[in-house]
């Protein structure tokens, strides 16, 4: 494992931006119909630096589901343009809030073997709270040199979530919101059958987080997992809509110690779009 923590803070980034071989990374992006424009908002105000990670770019486009992985040499290739090697520490955050895509890329950047990664905590909004400085435009770095291999023990397909189904070997956390897990809100892409994959527990992945953004301590984390169902003695499976906010479980897991975890990378686009897939379209009962 990396001695990098998964998290570090707003202090810790300001008191080393601009050292050499520390690159940020904005990779906010926001769901369909949002109304919000990450790439507009970047360029009218970033941490001095940061560079843009456009996941929707940053993804097999080959594939009709959303921001699915790329392959190795093509991240590869995108990261070195961007200006990362693998040399670098890379800090990521987003402007959601409630670190909706930062652990995305975070996850991302570690998938493919470059552990050196932390998601800022609090994100952007915390760092424009406390007053601290941004900048305007594009940042356009010499290319980098940076290699890729995928850890492929850190992704499911959907086969393995069916089979999961039926064996129970990982718990497969959703972290959709309860209304959208229970079927009882729309999916936000049109399509989409509503409820869930049989046999989940649900964890919206706004709840990982405190109302200015930061994570939640071990101790809180630990009693939210208990009360969702989480058995910290297991492997998780996380999922969501398009696996991005789930990513958000995976890092809060990290900064605990829990390392046995994979994301379903299809996600709710891939198995809600399904007629073959198996739903429930009302929540488990509690024991």
């Amino acid at each position: 494992m990396s001695d990098v923590s998964p998290v570090v803070s707003t202090d810790w980034l300001a008191s080393r931006l601009g050292m050499r071989g520390l690159k940020v990374v904005d990779a906010s992006w926001y769901l369909p119909g949002s109304g919000r424009d990450p790439s507009a908002e970047y360029l009218a105000g970033h941490i001095p630096g940061a560079l843009f990670f456009d996941l929707d770019a940053i993804s097999d486009r080959t594939s009709p589901l959303p921001h699915m992985l790329p392959g190795a040499a093509e991240f590869a290739g995108r990261m070195a343009g961007l200006g990362l090697s693998d040399t670098d520490q890379i800090v990521v955050y987003d402007d959601s809030g409630v670190n909706l895509s930062a652990p995305r890329a975070w996850w991302t950047f570690r998938t493919f073997g470059h552990e050196q990664v932390s998601v800022l905590d609090g994100g952007l909004g915390k760092w424009r709270r406390e007053q601290r400085q941004l900048e305007m435009g594009t940042v356009i770095l010499p290319a980098g040199t940076f290699t890729a291999r995928m850890n492929r023990a850190a992704v499911r397909d959907l086969a393995a979530v069916r089979n999961n189904i039926r064996d129970g070997t990982e718990q497969l956390v959703d972290m959709r919101s309860s209304g959208r897990f229970a079927g009882v809100e729309p999916e936000p892409r049109p399509g989409l059958r509503v409820g869930h994959v049989p046999g989940s527990l649900n964890l919206p992945f706004t709840e990982l987080v405190r109302s200015d953004g930061t994570i939640l301590s071990p101790e809180e984390l630990r009693s939210k997992l208990a009360r969702s169902g989480v058995d910290l003695t297991r492997p998780v499976i996380a999922t969501c809509g398009s696996g991005t906010s789930a990513c958000s479980l995976i890092l809060s897991l990290y900064s605990i110690g829990y390392t046995r975890t994979a994301l379903y990378d299809g996600a709710w686009a891939e198995w809600g779009g399904r007629s073959d897939a198996p739903v429930e379209s009302q929540p488990p009962p509690r024991s």
